[in-house]
């Protein structure tokens, strides 16, 4: 290989670097802005006493109701249709998305304690971020564990929906583990996959698509790794 080859290879490959690393921080970005706005919307529903409306003593309101299963009705809508959206379309339902999920969210300062919310929170930040580092600089193929987790998480959410009529301690507590276990696994495979997208975008405009495709994922895989830790350490009121 002669000197031009050379230095042509060594300019194109810290070409890709940085272009890789603007659009993992894209993503990033917007992940941090829609966990933003979940925790508003937490935060000032339950501050403003708008939290009557949906949730009371007595249980659940058609609201409340209404409140908690349109984030899963819209994250299935936003699942088909993200990649065939404008970015800016795209990211916008996005923050809409994250400000639903706020709001049925909600209810767990009334549940949990504020300082165990908290210290939940950071600990699964932390998990968090190490999973990521690993997905991101490991070299490892992780498509095959990322199979294995997605049918662990079809088993999860038919065992929460199976133990919604039983109300077995036992399922509650079985399902927030493994969803520790899974969501934690989920997020270094997913951070791969984000990564690996790059290199399938033909333009500026598919990248920016490709960050709120990417956010999506890890933005859930966040919320529900800290639910399930929350059920298992936080502190009741």
């Amino acid at each position: 290989m002669n000197n031009f080859t050379r230095g042509h290879s060594v300019s194109h490959s810290k070409t890709y670097d940085m272009g890789l690393r603007e659009y993992m921080i894209g993503v990033y970005n917007n992940m941090l802005i829609a966990l933003g706005i979940t925790g508003a919307a937490s935060f000032l529903t339950i501050s403003s006493g708008l939290i009557g409306l949906f949730f009371n003593q007595n249980g659940m309101s058609g609201l409340g109701y209404l409140a908690l299963f349109a984030p899963f009705a819209f994250v299935m809508f936003l699942g088909f249709k993200i990649r065939t959206m404008e970015p800016a379309q795209a990211r916008m339902m996005l923050w809409v998305y994250s400000g639903l999920m706020g709001l049925s969210l909600a209810p767990i300062f009334l549940a949990y304690t504020g300082e165990s919310i908290a210290r939940v929170f950071f600990i699964s930040a932390s998990v968090f971020g190490a999973m990521s580092i690993y997905g991101y600089t490991t070299k490892r193929d992780l498509t095959g564990m990322g199979s294995f987790l997605f049918m662990g998480l079809i088993g999860i959410v038919i065992a929460s929906l199976v133990n919604i009529f039983m109300q077995s301690s036992a399922i509650y507590f079985v399902v927030s583990v493994l969803g520790v276990l899974i969501f934690t696994g989920l997020t270094a495979y997913d951070v791969q996959k984000i990564a690996q997208m790059y290199n399938y975008a033909p333009n500026s405009q598919e990248r920016a698509r490709y960050a709120v495709v990417g956010a999506l994922s890890l933005y859930l895989d966040f919320i529900n790794l800290f639910l399930s830790m929350l059920r298992l350490f936080g502190d009741r009121r």
